[in-house]
C-alpha cells in the first residue's frame, strides 16, 4: 500500500505543473492533498476527476484558501470531514476516508507565520486536536494521518534551526506538542522511524524566497503520523523531488499489505 501526502499550494496550480500526469504513474493507492485552494465548482473539469480514482474535497468557506482532499483507488466506506469545531471545519482542515479497519486522513494544521492572530488559531488547534487523536486511538482503527503539520519537530527537520527558534513552526511549545504526539500520546512518525538520523533528504518544504530550493534550505513539516500497529508494516519512505508541483514535495510511504 502506497500513501502520498502533498501540500499542493493550489490544486489548479499543481495541475498546470504536471501533478495529474505524475499521479497516473505514481503507483499510489491513496493521495492526501492539503491547501487545495478551490471550491468544488472550480474543480469540475475532468482533469480533476481522473478515471480509476475515488475522491472527496473538503473546501474552506473562504474562496482560494486552505482545503483538503483525498484521491483513493478504493471506494471508502465512509468520508468524515467534520471535527465538530466550526473554526477549523470552516477552513477545510480535515478529511478522513475509512476503509474497513483503516482510516486515511488528510490534515492541514493552521500556520502561524502570518502573524499573532493566525498563531493564536494554530495554538487553539493544538489545544483542541489531542482529544480527537485520543478518540482515533481508542477506536482501535489503524490510522494514517497525512498532512502539512506546519511544525518541524527537531533540529534534524530544518536547515536553519538555530535562527528559527523564535519563529512559528519551530517554537518551543510547538515542538513540545510534537514530543507528546510521539511520546505520551503514542503516535509514530513514519518517515523518522525508517530514517532516524537523516536531515537534508527529509525536507518537504522550501521557501520561495532567495534560493532555498536550489540550496536545499528546507523544512520537514509534512508527515505521515501513524498508529503504532502500522509501524511493523513500514517498508520505505521518501520525498519526491524530481518534479516540482508546489513549494512542498510529495512524501511517499509504502506499507506492507
Amino acid at each position: 500500500m502506497r500513501i502520498v501526502s502533498l501540500n499542493c499550494n493550489g490544486l489548479r496550480s499543481a495541475a498546470k505543473k504536471g501533478f495529474f500526469d505524475w499521479l497516473a504513474k505514481s503507483g499510489a493507492d491513496h493521495v492526501c492533498l492539503q491547501e487545495t485552494k478551490a471550491q468544488p465548482e472550480d474543480l469540475a473539469d475532468a482533469l480533476f476527476h481522473p478515471a480509476g480514482w475515488h475522491l472527496h474535497f473538503h473546501s474552506a468557506q473562504k474562496k482560494g484558501y486552505a482545503g483538503v482532499a483525498i484521491y483513493s483507488r478504493r471506494q471508502p466506506d465512509l468520508w468524515v470531514d467534520n471535527l465538530g469545531a466550526p473554526e477549523f471545519d470552516g477552513e477545510g482542515r480535515y478529511l478522513e476516508a475509512q476503509f474497513g479497519p483503516l482510516s486515511v486522513i488528510s490534515l492541514y494544521l493552521p500556520s502561524g507565520s502570518a502573524g499573532p492572530e493566525r498563531q493564536a488559531s494554530k495554538d487553539r488547534f493544538l489545544e483542541f486536536f489531542p482529544e480527537h487523536l485520543a478518540k482515533l486511538r481508542a477506536s482501535g482503527r489503524e490510522v494514517v494521518i497525512c498532512g502539512d503539520w506546519n511544525i518541524a519537530h527537531t533540529k534534524l527537520d530544518l536547515k536553519n534551526w538555530r535562527s528559527n527558534q523564535k519563529n512559528s513552526g519551530f517554537l518551543p511549545h510547538e515542538r513540545a506538542w510534537k514530543d507528546k504526539l510521539y511520546g505520551e500520546w503514542g503516535w509514530v512518525d513514519a518517515y523518522r522511524s525508517l530514517h532516524p538520523t537523516e536531515e537534508a533528504e527529509a525536507y518537504t518544504w522550501w521557501s520561495n524566497r532567495g534560493n532555498a530550493w536550489a540550496n536545499n534550505v528546507g523544512w520537514r513539516i509534512d508527515y505521515q503520523v501513524i498508529s503504532p500497529s502500522l509501524k511493523a508494516r513500514l517498508l520505505s519512505a521518501s520525498v519526491y523531488k524530481a518534479e516540482r508541483f508546489s513549494d512542498h514535495a510529495p512524501l511517499i510511504v509504502d506499507y506492507a499489505d
